[in-house]
């Protein structure tokens, strides 16, 4: 098989995990940054990246789209999407990876399969925003298409904290309206009061092969690995395996870090990752989803 591997780092753990899981069933695979591919137009229309040819690939693996402008981004998933229809295998989809970045649309797709989600407000303007805080009492504002834990603010009894736990000195109405007009609309959450900890299962064609919990550090709110958490083991119940197997078929991954947080009414789904990094599951179990992964793309099992 001809596989490529999409990645944007080429340090990154999981990337080279990839890699060296291909390798270890003779494949070499090719490794493309998606920030170098190039569409050529007329006559007909040929996709390449370093001079490669995209399509033919038998299978494209994406750990990492890009970040960047917008018009940037939107091509080169227009690029995926084009390779799909050419034949190619892209794992995870385009349509998957976008469900799962966008997590206004990735809450609703969950809501409207009945799975558990936070009480979630999206709006527009100002007063809707301070509305809903008032409601919710202890709030969480994200980016939409946020990453890492980077850029989330918690408002709790009317004082603002960043990821560090450390208050703003700017009035929340104004800091709510400066993030208006940045942003053009907010996604708010309740804030789920929990035992300092969330969970990340690892679902790889419809199993969970590991999870393991993340742990805030001391003085944070914020429990992802890349902001100072730390992992640790995790046995799921059957009924929270379940849980996220049907919330990584929601959005449509064939592979997916699925991110539970454990309130005083259950489990709640978080968010559901689309480019999941798989070291947190090996550092705790010894377990490689890129080798799952790569099993997938050339067994289908």
């Amino acid at each position: 098989m001809k596989i490529g591997i999409a990645i944007k780092d080429p340090d990154d753990w999981t990337a080279k995990a990839l890699i060296d899981s291909a390798r270890k069933k003779n494949i070499e695979p090719s490794v493309i940054d998606l920030k170098n591919a190039v569409t050529t137009i007329h006559p007909g229309v040929s996709y390449t990246a370093n001079g490669m040819d995209l399509s033919e690939l038998d299978a494209l693996i994406v750990r990492d789209v890009g970040a960047g402008a917008f018009d940037g981004v939107s091509f080169r998933f227009d690029v995926l999407r084009q390779l799909e229809k050419e034949g190619v295998m892209v794992v995870n989809s385009p349509e998957a990876i976008q469900n799962a970045a966008n997590k206004y649309h990735s809450t609703c797709l969950l809501a409207k399969a009945d799975l558990p989600v936070p009480r979630t407000e999206a709006v527009q303007n100002t007063q809707d925003a301070l509305n809903a805080i008032a409601e919710f009492g202890d709030a969480i504002i994200k980016p939409v298409f946020g990453y890492k834990g980077i850029g989330i603010l918690r408002i709790k009894d009317g004082t603002a904290y960043w990821s560090d736990n450390k208050d703003t000195t700017t009035s929340i109405e104004q800091l709510i309206s400066d993030m208006i007009s940045e942003r053009g609309m907010l996604y708010i959450q309740e804030f789920i009061t929990n035992p300092g900890r969330d969970i990340r299962a690892f679902v790889v064609n419809g199993n969970v092969i590991g999870a393991i919990y993340r742990t805030a550090p001391e003085g944070s709110w914020i429990n992802n690995i890349s902001q100072g958490g730390t992992a640790g083991r995790c046995v799921l119940s059957s009924e929270m395996e379940e849980l996220c197997i049907k919330a990584a078929g929601t959005i449509g991954t064939v592979f997916a870090g699925v991110d539970i947080i454990e309130g005083p009414d259950g489990a709640t789904i978080l968010e559901v990752n689309g480019t999941p990094s798989g070291a947190g599951i090996y550092n705790a179990w010894g377990i490689n989803a890129a080798d799952r992964i790569i099993d997938y793309v050339t067994t289908g099992t």
